[in-house]
Protein backbone atom coordinates (compact mmCIF):
# COMPACT_ATOMS: atom_id res chain seq x y z
CA UNK A 1 0.00 0.00 0.00
CA UNK A 2 1.48 3.65 -0.89
CA UNK A 3 1.43 5.84 2.32
CA UNK A 4 1.07 9.51 2.39
CA UNK A 5 4.34 9.06 3.89
CA UNK A 6 5.47 7.37 0.39
CA UNK A 7 4.37 10.44 -1.65
CA UNK A 8 4.80 13.17 0.33
CA UNK A 9 7.05 16.33 -0.39
CA UNK A 10 9.34 16.56 3.19
CA UNK A 11 10.07 20.17 4.59
CA UNK A 12 7.01 21.47 5.11
CA UNK A 13 6.95 24.18 8.56
CA UNK A 14 4.52 25.95 10.50
CA UNK A 15 5.08 29.34 10.91
CA UNK A 16 4.16 29.22 14.74
CA UNK A 17 4.11 26.27 17.33
CA UNK A 18 0.22 26.55 17.74
CA UNK A 19 -0.54 27.61 14.14
CA UNK A 20 -3.95 26.06 13.09
CA UNK A 21 -5.09 28.19 9.76
CA UNK A 22 -3.59 27.00 6.34
CA UNK A 23 -2.90 29.30 3.07
CA UNK A 24 -1.70 28.34 -0.37
CA UNK A 25 -0.30 29.62 -3.53
CA UNK A 26 -3.90 29.74 -4.78
CA UNK A 27 -5.34 31.18 -1.39
CA UNK A 28 -2.79 34.34 -3.26
CA UNK A 29 -3.81 34.20 -6.23
CA UNK A 30 -7.80 33.95 -5.25
CA UNK A 31 -8.12 36.00 -1.88
CA UNK A 32 -5.40 38.42 -2.95
CA UNK A 33 -5.03 38.75 -6.49
CA UNK A 34 -8.16 38.04 -7.93
CA UNK A 35 -9.66 40.93 -5.48
CA UNK A 36 -7.41 43.25 -6.60
CA UNK A 37 -5.15 43.20 -3.25
CA UNK A 38 -1.46 44.08 -3.27
CA UNK A 39 0.45 41.20 -2.30
CA UNK A 40 3.39 43.44 -1.07
CA UNK A 41 0.99 44.67 1.98
CA UNK A 42 -1.50 42.15 2.50
CA UNK A 43 -0.47 39.51 5.35
CA UNK A 44 -0.72 35.84 5.43
CA UNK A 45 -3.12 36.25 8.11
CA UNK A 46 -5.94 38.08 6.17
CA UNK A 47 -5.68 35.20 3.18
CA UNK A 48 -5.58 32.14 5.55
CA UNK A 49 -8.92 30.28 6.29
CA UNK A 50 -9.92 27.66 8.55
CA UNK A 51 -8.16 24.66 10.26
CA UNK A 52 -6.09 22.44 8.08
CA UNK A 53 -7.54 19.36 6.86
CA UNK A 54 -4.77 16.93 7.29
CA UNK A 55 -4.04 12.85 6.61
CA UNK A 56 -2.10 10.95 8.78
CA UNK A 57 1.41 10.26 7.79
CA UNK A 58 0.26 6.07 7.31
CA UNK A 59 -3.06 6.73 5.51
CA UNK A 60 -3.09 5.06 2.12
CA UNK A 61 -2.79 7.19 -1.10
CA UNK A 62 -6.75 6.29 -1.77
CA UNK A 63 -7.55 7.80 1.62
CA UNK A 64 -5.57 11.22 0.67
CA UNK A 65 -7.76 11.10 -2.80
CA UNK A 66 -11.36 10.40 -0.66
CA UNK A 67 -10.22 13.62 1.83
CA UNK A 68 -9.11 15.66 -0.97
CA UNK A 69 -12.29 15.47 -3.26
CA UNK A 70 -14.40 15.54 0.33
CA UNK A 71 -12.92 18.93 1.16
CA UNK A 72 -12.11 20.44 -1.83
CA UNK A 73 -8.29 20.85 -1.70
CA UNK A 74 -5.12 20.61 -3.43
CA UNK A 75 -2.97 19.84 -0.80
CA UNK A 76 -2.78 17.73 2.26
CA UNK A 77 -0.41 18.34 5.28
CA UNK A 78 0.72 15.28 6.56
CA UNK A 79 0.96 14.60 9.96
CA UNK A 80 2.91 11.96 12.37
CA UNK A 81 2.07 12.30 15.94
CA UNK A 82 1.34 16.24 16.20
CA UNK A 83 4.17 16.95 13.69
CA UNK A 84 3.79 18.33 10.47
CA UNK A 85 6.25 15.98 8.30
CA UNK A 86 5.24 16.98 4.40
CA UNK A 87 2.61 17.77 2.53
CA UNK A 88 1.20 15.81 -0.51
CA UNK A 89 -0.76 17.51 -3.49
CA UNK A 90 -2.62 16.21 -6.32
CA UNK A 91 0.08 15.60 -8.47
CA UNK A 92 1.73 13.42 -5.68
CA UNK A 93 -1.63 11.07 -5.45
CA UNK A 94 -1.88 11.05 -9.43
CA UNK A 95 1.49 9.41 -10.14
CA UNK A 96 0.14 6.00 -7.59
CA UNK A 97 -3.13 6.09 -8.45
CA UNK A 98 -5.40 4.56 -11.30
CA UNK A 99 -5.94 7.77 -13.34
CA UNK A 100 -10.15 7.07 -13.84
CA UNK A 101 -9.85 7.66 -10.14
CA UNK A 102 -7.30 10.90 -10.16
CA UNK A 103 -9.82 12.26 -12.84
CA UNK A 104 -13.11 12.17 -11.11
CA UNK A 105 -11.17 13.80 -7.87
CA UNK A 106 -9.86 16.83 -9.71
CA UNK A 107 -13.16 17.10 -11.40
CA UNK A 108 -14.79 16.85 -7.62
CA UNK A 109 -11.95 19.52 -6.37
CA UNK A 110 -12.13 21.95 -9.34
CA UNK A 111 -16.36 22.18 -9.26
CA UNK A 112 -16.72 25.18 -6.97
Amino acid sequence: MTTARDLMTHGAECVGENETLQMTDRDIVVRCLAEGGDPSTTTAGSLARGKPVTIGADDSAEEALRTMATHQVRRLPVIAGHDLVGMVAQADVARALDPQDVGRVLQEVSDD
